[in-house]
């Protein structure tokens, strides 16, 4: 009996020293995973991922070329995750995310609701839940977060968080959802091109939009004044509304009565003879300003609309809305209004402000 107590116990150290030469092996061959890779971000040298369970390293920049890839950006570092990778909402200790501070990429931050976001590009302190080129959520671990990005209504390249961000104190009047209804009538509006001449135009037309209303905060002309002006008897459809029914209304500040009767026949809407329903329904307003916007050159030589999409740049954009007013030196003034809130909103929407910004 001591002699088999002795050799079972002689097994046991043996199946003990295994257990503990296993153990740490497995651990120190199973890293933790790295941030997961996101399609639409840009890496460059040297950042760390982590897809289908392996880390992996970029070589040089890249972008859209999911781990390991075909052109040998990706150095494999092996398997992730295992015994070493702490569960979602593990020991983060990052600071807190601070408005105004310069981060940069790779930076990590606590948000104010908890969650934690890590830097995808160089940015000035942007609203991690905002700007969301700049930031993506982070959960210890690298696992994936909890909960799912938010999608755009309608398609739309601007989300409400965004749009609120843009126009802070607008008019309950010029509603996010009336906007996204609006949206039907021009399909081809911010969805053609890449998706940064998507981005592009859509902060070019609220750039506008902007300027036109002080932040969307007019629904309608605030020079009564000029209310009886905008009526041009030479048209043979007249005046049916009154003569001074034609103001400007909605966030392109719609006028005259030619364009109330064009822009109603295009969106099958009866604005000749009730012009007031651009200052109650917030959609037929948007309607009425992405209709300008995609189909009337006004004093320029293109729609607003081409010269975002064909290069022509934003400067055009203030040519067909204005023309000689503000253009070639008419009020450099507004022109500059309108290119800085240009590139406020190109910077919310995480893409370049693209060349000839000026008119």
């Amino acid at each position: 009996m001591t002699r088999l107590r002795a050799l079972v116990a002689l097994a046991a150290l043996i199946v003990a020293g295994g257990l503990v030469a296993v153990i740490p092996a497995t651990a120190a061959s199973a890293a933790a995973c790295s941030a997961s890779w996101q399609a639409p971000a840009v890496y460059w040298g040297d950042a760390q991922v982590s897809h289908n369970g392996r880390n992996y390293r970029a070589k040089w920049w890249t972008q859209n070329e999911a781990p390991p890839g075909t052109t040998g950006v990706w150095e494999d570092l092996g398997a992730c995750g295992g015994g070493t990778t702490p569960p979602t909402g593990g020991t983060c200790s990052y600071p807190n995310w601070t408005a105004g501070t310069w981060y940069a990429t790779g930076a990590i931050v606590r948000y104010t609701n908890g969650s934690y976001y890590i830097a995808e590009h160089d940015n000035p302190g942007y609203d991690p839940v905002v700007s969301t080129w700049y930031w993506e959520p982070y959960t210890c671990g690298g696992q994936p977060p909890t909960t799912p990005p938010p999608t755009n209504p309608g398609g739309f390249v601007v989300t409400e968080a965004q749009f609120n961000q843009m126009f802070p104190g607008r008019n309950s009047f010029y509603t996010y959802s009336g906007l996204v209804a609006a949206l039907s009538a021009y399909p081809a509006f911010a969805r053609s091109g890449s998706a940064t001449v998507q981005r592009q135009e859509a902060a070019a037309f609220l750039a506008n939009v902007y300027h036109e209303t002080g932040g969307l905060v007019h629904v309608v002309e605030q020079n009564t004044a000029n209310y009886p002006h905008y009526c041009d008897y030479g048209q043979p459809y007249g005046c049916p509304a009154g003569q001074a029914a034609y103001y400007g209304r909605g966030p392109i500040q719609l006028s005259w009565n030619f364009n109330y009767n064009a822009a109603g026949n295009a969106l099958n809407l009866p604005l000749l003879t009730n012009p007031w329903l651009v200052q109650t329904d917030a959609s037929v307003a948007w309607k009425t300003g992405i209709w300008y916007w995609m189909t009337q050159n006004g004093p320029g030589t293109m729609t607003a609309h081409n010269a975002m999409v064909n290069g022509a740049g934003f400067g055009q954009t203030i040519r067909s809305i204005n023309g000689s007013i503000e253009c070639n030196g008419g009020n450099p003034a507004q022109v500059q209004s309108r290119v800085t809130r240009y590139q406020q909103f190109v910077g919310i929407l995480g893409v370049s402000a693209g060349a000839n910004l000026y008119c």
